[in-house]
This record gives structure tokens, C-alpha cells and sequence, in this order.
């Protein structure tokens, strides 16, 4: 097991962007004058609001005087407690947002993209113009109020700890099967009012990330080592989608990508596509630069109890992040990721 991270050494989240020149800010605003408000298509969780906002923000530092109205739309995987798979899997979080913005009913959609499906194309006529700077990607413990613990540990064998994610679940029993892993599902507010409420849980695994973007940092106790704990594809980055012919949000948009974040999440996707997962694939996957300036990419995939698993890491030119995600891919199927994932189709 890795060295734990001191949580106050953590960065921020939610890195600004930099500033652009006041030409191409005038310019950028000049394209939306057809265009008295831009609407942001969201979800309506606390973490989802937090996003939008932060992303109104961003467009008022870039074109100021711009109006921008953030849209709560309310998803079947927000309302739904059941298992995803009934709903059709992580698409539940998404279609409904979709469909607004293809009937031209928002301007552009905010995404966590560890949400965004990997196993289907993106709809006909969409694009992710935009993918903001990288967040914290680490999976934190956090303990319930007057917990007697600080640490994994410490736990003793038989306690529960609750999550919404298969992927946690395979990873945190692949270290500890003593424990007593359990679903946990809802928006993040309502999990931690929960687990402090409820006596079912001694903690709950969620992302740092998160934290962050509703302003409870203080709840992480111990941040999870990435040996232990690989994050999911998609993990920290806020993506930004908008209709491919809609060439002003499109190219206003554009201003707000991060190029080393678009290079990580397009190769982890790429992977995510090529496994062909389900939404009951305990599937990691997380791309780094290294110090020299090739890309990284890192894919596990778990059993559901974890005892199985496949593991690769390769490294390429970051100008193939595609050829990179999908090399991966077969490797983890050449280690017989296949008949893992179709093992795990049946959560029950």
C-alpha cells in the first residue's frame, strides 16, 4: 500500500483559467449578439450546481457583460436510488440532457465526465468542445461524525463502508476482503448527511473532487494511494458540450479547453470505448505526461469482489492519445479482461 497524501497538501480545485486578450474577448462576444442569454444545461445535484456556476463564472471573466442562465434539468439516474443497469447504466445521467441540447432548448451542457458513457459514440450532431483544467482525480475515506477512526487501517474486519461505485467497491475488497462493502447512492450532500445521520456506515469512499466543488474539503480524512485505488476514466475533468453547428458556442467554448486534459481523457475514453464496459465494469483507467513529455495510460479491470483482475500500462507520443487508449484496451483483453467484464454484467 502506498504512502498516504496529507490532505491540507492537496491543490485546489476548480483551477482558473487564464485570461484572454481583451481583442479576443470582444471578438468572442461580438459572435453572441443574436444571443441575449447563453443557457447552461445542468444537473440539479448541489455538485452539479457548483459546476455550472463555476463555468458562468469562467464565461463572465472571458466576455464580461455576457448573460449566461444555468438550466437544471432533472435526470432518471439523479431520481432513481435502484441499480443504474435497470435505467440502461450511466446514460441515465445524460440522455435527458442531451436531448435538450439537440432540440436547441440549452446553448451548451456541463458534464462530470466520469458520468459520460464510454461504451457508445456520443450522439449524432454533439460535440465536448471544451474540457476544463484537471482536478484532484484521488478517492478519499471519509469517516462518519465521532468516528473512533482515521485510517483504512484501522477499520476492523466486518466494517461497512459505503459507495456508489463498482469500481471502488472491486478495489477497496482487493485490499481489504475483510470488509463489508455497500451500495451507497444519491448525489454527495445527501450521502454525507447519511452517513452522519445513519448508523449503517462507519465511512464512505468518494471523490476529493467533489469535496471541493461543494465546499467541504475538511471531510476528507485519508486520501486513497493510487496502488490501492486507480481512478476512474474521466475522473476530475468538467467537460463541456455543445451542438457541432452552433459555430459560436462552439469556438467561445473552445477558449476554455485544457490541451493536456483533452490528450488524458481522450485516451482514457478511447480505452473505455475499445472494453466495451457496462455499467457494472469495475473498469479504472487514468493518463498522465511524464516528465519527458510522453503520455502514460493506465487501465485495470476488476472482478466485482476484486479477487480478479487485469492490469496494463503503456506509454506513446501525446499526439496519440486514440492509438494509445485503444493499445491498452487490447492489451487488458489479452490478459482476459473480456470474460471479466462479462462476469460482472449480473451485479446480483
Amino acid at each position: 500500500m502506498g504512502d498516504l497524501v496529507p490532505v491540507a497538501a492537496r491543490p485546489a480545485a476548480l483551477a482558473p483559467i487564464p485570461p484572454v486578450a481583451a481583442h479576443v474577448s470582444a471578438y468572442l462576444g461580438g459572435m453572441l449578439t443574436d444571443r441575449p442569454t447563453l443557457r447552461i444545461g445542468s444537473r440539479t445535484s448541489p455538485m452539479a450546481l457548483a459546476q455550472a456556476r463555476h463555468v458562468q463564472a469562467l464565461l463572465a471573466a472571458l466576455v464580461p457583460g455576457v448573460k449566461v442562465e444555468i438550466i437544471g434539468i432533472k435526470t432518471s439516474g439523479d431520481q432513481w436510488q435502484g441499480d443504474l443497469a435497470e435505467l440502461g447504466g450511466k446514460g441515465a445521467f445524460v440522455k435527458a440532457i442531451d436531448r435538450r441540447l439537440l432540440a436547441g432548448e440549452i446553448d451548451f451542457a456541463v458534464h462530470c465526465m466520469k458520468d459520460v458513457p464510454g461504451d457508445v459514440p456520443l450522439p449524432q450532431g454533439l460535440t465536448f468542445a471544451a474540457y476544463l483544467p484537471r482536478e484532484d482525480v484521488a478517492d478519499v475515506l471519509v469517516f462518519r461524525s465521532g468516528s473512533p477512526y482515521s485510517s483504512l487501517e484501522e477499520l476492523p474486519p466486518g466494517t461497512r463502508i459505503g459507495t456508489s461505485a463498482v469500481r471502488r467497491k472491486a478495489q477497496l475488497l482487493r485490499n481489504r476482503p475483510d470488509l463489508q462493502i455497500e451500495r451507497l447512492r444519491g448525489n454527495v450532500n445527501s450521502r454525507l448527511a447519511r452517513l452522519d445521520a445513519e448508523d449503517r456506515f462507519e465511512a464512505l469512499v468518494l471523490a476529493r473532487a467533489g469535496l471541493h466543488r461543494i465546499g467541504m474539503p475538511q471531510r476528507a480524512s485519508q486520501e486513497l494511494p493510487r496502488d490501492l485505488m486507480c481512478p476512474a476514466v474521466g475522473a476530475g475533468v468538467i467537460g463541456l458540450q455543445c451542438r457541432i453547428a452552433d459555430g459560436p458556442v462552439l469556438e467561445l467554448l473552445r477558449e476554455l479547453d485544457d490541451a493536456p486534459t483533452r490528450v488524458h481523457i481522450t485516451a482514457e475514453r478511447a480505452m473505455l470505448h475499445a472494453l466495451q464496459g457496462h455499467c457494472n465494469s469495475p473498469i479504472a483507467g487514468h493518463a498522465t505526461t511524464t516528465a519527458d513529455g510522453q503520455l502514460c495510460l493506465t487501465g485495470m479491470v476488476f472482478s466485482r469482489e476484486g479477487a480478479t483482475f487485469a492490469y496494463a500500462q503503456e506509454w506513446d507520443s501525446s499526439q496519440r492519445p486514440n492509438e494509445l487508449g485503444t493499445y491498452v484496451a487490447a492489451t487488458l483483453l489479452r490478459k482476459g479482461a473480456r470474460s471479466i467484464i462479462d462476469g460482472s454484467a449480473n451485479p446480483h
